[in-house]
């Protein structure tokens, strides 16, 4: 049946990967995301779920965890991740909506959402997804942009730009694109049930004529100074934060992964070319590999 849920930010067909990170001048984001994630997750674990994947950039980066499950609403951002990591069975491949997570509660490690959120218009909706698919006292670690950037408020104070960087309300400065104020983040995450723990400045230098003019060496150190600056106040385009899911949830039971999206149950009988809900009876495609648990619109 057809379910209602917010618009979707779909990134199908893109190439994102080698047109705005591998060819696009951002080696320098790329290194800032590195040394963020590197502080921030846990030294290790079973189960990690990467939200908004695409093509599996960051997720060499996991190297502490047994086994990565890599979603994306994007079929063929997975496929590009598939080529790039190869069908290993430390990766599961999934394509599904946040809003609609395909996974029995309490079942990840921790968590990661890498600059994705700011697709999102109902941010707590998702962040209630992510919180119910994880173990009690899990790790989550969320970046988000930042609409409290020192670029924004010198827009704002200058008059270049109409909308106040100060104000808690999400701004959309493209189509499904959003910034954030830290504080509303913190009001969502504490609002999904996870306690926010420690906060990173990301990327201050993400300027074209920075990085055209200082060394990639310089401005990673300089980047490995400036995030601790989070902690006390967050300026930053990029906000990478560390936080734990708090509160009474279940863990997964044992033998369980996978719940139809559709109607939620967790039984589900898989051949080589499908899964099917033994509940509603609606089938669910693995198509080369890759699990497809997209709904559609409705």
């Amino acid at each position: 049946m057809a379910v209602s849920r917010p618009p979707i930010c779909d990134y199908e067909g893109s190439r994102y990967q080698d047109e705005f990170w591998d060819q696009g001048g951002r080696a320098y984001e790329d290194h800032a995301d590195a040394i963020a994630l590197q502080r921030l997750l846990p030294k290790g674990g079973v189960l990690l779920l990467e939200l908004g994947a695409g093509a599996g950039r960051n997720t060499p980066r996991y190297k502490g965890f047994k086994q990565i499950v890599l979603l994306d609403y994007s079929l063929t951002q997975l496929q590009q991740a598939v080529q790039r990591l190869g069908m290993d069975p430390r990766y599961i491949y999934v394509a599904a909506d946040i809003y609609k997570l395909p996974f029995v509660d309490g079942l990840f490690d921790a968590a990661t959402m890498i600059r994705t959120l700011h697709h999102m218009t109902d941010p707590p909706a998702a962040l209630k997804q992510v919180r119910n698919s994880l173990k009690p006292a899990a790790i989550f670690i969320l970046e988000y942009a930042n609409k409290h950037n020192l670029k924004a408020i010198l827009r704002y104070w200058t008059k270049q730009q109409t909308w106040s960087p100060f104000t808690l309300e999400s701004v959309e400065f493209e189509k499904l694109n959003y910034d954030f104020h830290p504080r509303m983040i913190k009001n969502y995450l504490e609002a999904a049930g996870f306690t926010l723990q420690q906060q990173l400045a990301v990327s201050y230098f993400r300027l074209g004529l920075i990085k055209r003019s200082i060394p990639l060496k310089l401005l990673n150190r300089l980047e490995v100074w400036l995030q601790p600056t989070g902690r006390w106040c967050q300026l930053s385009p990029s906000i990478f934060t560390r936080n734990q899911a708090i509160g009474e949830s279940p863990s997964a039971s044992a033998g369980t992964f996978f719940k139809c999206p559709d109607c939620g149950f967790d039984i589900l009988k898989q051949d080589e070319t499908r899964i099917t809900c033994t509940g509603c009876l609606h089938e669910w495609p693995i198509r080369d590999g890759i699990y497809d648990f997209r709904l559609p619109a409705g």
